[in-house]
């Protein structure tokens, strides 16, 4: 097989992610594995920020990966650090030339066997949420064309997490929404319930139940469905 033909197997694979209910630890785990194939590295690691923006490694292809990414995070400096914050691809650093440039992470990655790094920003439209850190035992470099095809890994990748975010904040919305249709035509019933039972307007005790779920600090669907249930003292409601 050559590697046009692997190349697109490798995005197939990738593409899977807009399929429901797959596995998001699996795809970087993927992701990370045929870049060090396709892009002849030694080895890599993968970082995605969380909600506050902090970078935590998701995927690596070695041990020697996983310790160097995480002294990374540690010392809040190197390729993946500086490819988040810029949005920049980072590509044929040669180690042996950047102590000045990561004076920390330099001596590490060089004492890991390392020579030559690369970090690809997964990005969409501005919108960051990780990196792609590639290592080179050899000094291996990437050409215009290695780094293009390592983009786009990263980027289809990207688009399989941010689909996947969407469907789950779609969804979360949607039964957050059915939730308070819910609690509104609970509300509704128990005004109408209370009204009867107090000899009240529906708006007295709309404010009466809203006083009484202050007071108590409960929820104005809690309230309502006490009322519905017979649950509540109506007098002590009515005195408060």
């Amino acid at each position: 097989m050559d590697r046009l033909e692997r190349l697109a197997q490798v995005f197939v694979e990738l593409a899977d992610t807009l399929v429901e209910e797959f596995d998001v630890v699996d795809l970087l785990q993927v992701l990370a594995e045929r870049s060090v194939e396709l892009l002849d590295a030694d080895a890599s690691g993968l970082m995605l920020a969380d909600q506050r923006g902090d970078l935590q490694l998701m995927a690596f292809t070695m041990e020697r990966a996983r310790l160097l990414e995480l002294f990374e995070l540690q010392i809040r400096e190197g390729p993946c650090r500086d490819a988040y914050t810029t949005g920049a691809a980072i590509t044929n650093v040669e180690l042996v030339d950047a102590q000045n440039r990561w004076p920390t992470f330099t001596p590490a990655a060089r004492a890991a066997g390392f020579s030559t790094t690369h970090a690809l920003p997964m990005r969409l439209r501005g919108n960051v949420i990780g990196v792609l850190n590639l290592f080179s035992e050899r000094g291996q470099r990437l050409d215009d064309g290695d780094v293009a095809v390592g983009q786009a890994m990263a980027d289809v990748a990207t688009i399989g997490l941010l689909h996947e975010r969407t469907l789950r904040e779609q969804t979360a919305i949607s039964e957050q929404l059915e939730t308070a249709l819910h609690s509104r035509v609970l509300i509704e019933q128990a005004k109408g319930v209370l009204a009867a039972r107090a000899k009240i307007s529906v708006d007295e005790a709309f404010n009466l139940m809203r006083l009484h779920a202050r007071s108590n600090r409960i929820t104005l669907t809690a309230v309502a469905s006490a009322v519905i249930g017979g649950t509540v003292d109506l007098r002590a409601m009515t005195r408060s």
